[in-house]
């Protein structure tokens, strides 16, 4: 998921955009109230992490304006306040679920997969490719009923593929969406990496679902890798 966290602590700020970065989500940051609900309208944010108590605009105040625009966004209130009268008004304002400061991370991530369990319908979170079947919500992965361990990274690897199945992904496309960086032409993590999965999905299956396409990338498809270059999905 893409996440916008937007909170003026410096250090709880990197704290919480690490931590989910390592839950393989893609997050952007803002420590300003002002800042902070431009990128919630310019960007295309699946999920809004927002402190109360920020400089140039509130919390409470951001929410006001955001709500109208984007209805459907997901919010999680962090709040340093304690009086239960400020967690109603930050809810009657428009925040989906509120959270006290101090918490743990763990309380975090489970109240962010309750959040979007509650915006995406159940059957839309799995994505199934032949006999594959991938749970974005409880992050389960099974192949003819199996299941597979994988890493967060491979995880998040697999997703991206199974999301573009069909469709031929450079390496480039790949590392800027699943790592979140620009690329590299010297790193090989991409195909390390699609070595693990292929290890995992295709070890043991007659039908292989992973394709090297030879000057382009990869392909996710039971067709052999024989479909069409076409524009990245979203």
């Amino acid at each position: 998921m893409r996440i916008l966290v937007v909170e003026d602590d410096l250090p709880l700020a990197s704290f919480l955009q690490k931590g989910l970065e390592a839950e393989s989500h893609t997050v952007s940051a803002a420590h300003d109230g002002e800042t902070g609900l431009a990128m919630s309208l310019d960007s295309e944010c699946d999920l809004l992490v927002l402190d109360l108590n920020l400089p140039k605009m509130d919390g409470l105040t951001l929410l006001r304006r955001l709500r109208p625009l984007k209805p459907g966004l997901p919010v999680l209130v962090l709040t340093a306040r304690s009086r239960v009268e400020d967690r109603v008004e930050a809810l009657d304002c428009g925040a989906d679920d509120c959270l006290n400061k101090p918490f743990s991370f763990a309380e975090v991530i489970a109240r962010l997969r309750a959040l979007v369990r509650r915006e995406r319908p159940r059957p839309d979170s799995t994505i199934n490719i032949a006999d594959l079947s991938l749970d974005r919500i409880e992050r389960r992965v099974e192949r003819a009923g199996k299941r597979i361990e994988l890493t967060s990274k491979e995880f998040a690897l697999l997703e991206y593929l199974m999301m573009n199945a069909g469709r031929r992904v450079s390496r480039s496309m790949i590392i800027e969406r699943v790592w979140n960086l620009n690329f590299d032409t010297a790193t090989n993590v991409v195909d390390v990496y699609i070595n693990y999965l292929r290890k995992k999905i295709d070890g043991g299956f007659d039908c292989k679902l992973i394709h090297t396409i030879r000057g382009v990338g990869y392909e996710l498809s039971e067709s052999g890798g024989t479909g069409q270059q076409l524009p990245l999905l979203p």
